[in-house]
């Protein structure tokens, strides 16, 4: 497994895979089970896989919240090895920034509900940095979990609107046992908090309306962001022990568990 720490060495590494097909997962890393799905799905289905680790500063609106984001690299490194990786990208700010913030991509006004209401410039930030991977990767497929919903679909608009030659693959959400959602955030939890956290997903797929999920919800014990229904999905955002997390449940599946 190749590690690349600039965009120099691996622009060199890249122009020698012209002739195979590429894939593609984009990670902060602190990776869980969720993460190795998608690589799996990765590795099987192209002749290069590559996974990038990079914890983007600009789609955080609370420093906090971006100081206290796990980094475990050692341990993601052993991770994507054990997979069959076979290139990492590990940059760092000043090489996928090299005029600061100066060009971002910004989703437009419409596009400021649910993570754009709720954390200014996240999705500015996010797309920004997908936009310039895959640039870099220029791969065939790259893959994204159902978790990050919006993210996912403003991804694929933004792919098709700039006509970057690369297929966004979505994948589907990884869960515990219990049903809480797979995310690297989910280590912050408190032993209470693990306890109770499954019960945004029960209750997400068990009421009747947002309405009556949001109250659902503040009754467990979460502050709630917040509950919709968009894209055929009823997603939702909540804090518990002060971590933020994110689900989201298709509307069809809801209302056949109900």
């Amino acid at each position: 497994m190749h590690v690349w720490n600039t965009i120099a060495a691996w622009r060199d590494r890249r122009r020698s895979l012209e002739c195979q097909s590429v894939g593609f997962v984009p990670t902060m890393g602190g990776l869980h089970r969720g993460h190795e799905s998608l690589v799996e799905r990765c590795r099987t289905e192209n002749g290069i896989a590559v996974v990038s680790i990079f914890v983007n500063p600009t789609q955080f609106n609370d420093p906090q919240d971006l100081s206290r984001y796990p980094r475990t690299l050692d341990r993601d490194l052993a991770t994507l090895a054990s997979l069959g990786v076979d290139d990492v990208l590990v940059p760092d700010a000043a090489d996928l920034y090299p005029n600061g913030y100066r060009f971002h991509v910004e989703p437009g006004g419409g596009d400021s509900v649910l993570e754009g209401a709720c954390r200014p410039g996240f999705l500015p930030g996010m797309l920004t940095i997908v936009l310039k991977l895959l640039n870099l990767v220029h791969a065939d497929n790259a893959y994204f979990g159902e978790k990050d919903y919006q993210q996912l679909q403003l991804v694929t608009e933004m792919v098709t609107e700039f006509f970057i030659p690369t297929k966004i693959v979505a994948c589907p959400t990884v869960r515990e046992e219990a049903g809480l959602a797979m995310s690297t955030r989910n280590q912050l939890l408190s032993t209470q908090g693990r306890d109770r956290s499954p019960h945004l997903f029960q209750i997400l797929q068990s009421t009747s309306d947002p309405a009556e999920a949001r109250t659902a919800l503040e009754a467990a014990g979460f502050a709630v962001d917040y509950v919709e229904e968009r894209w055929g999905r009823r997603l939702a955002a909540v804090f518990l022990d002060g971590v933020r997390l994110i689900d989201n449940v298709p509307i069809a599946s809801r209302e056949g568990a109900a």
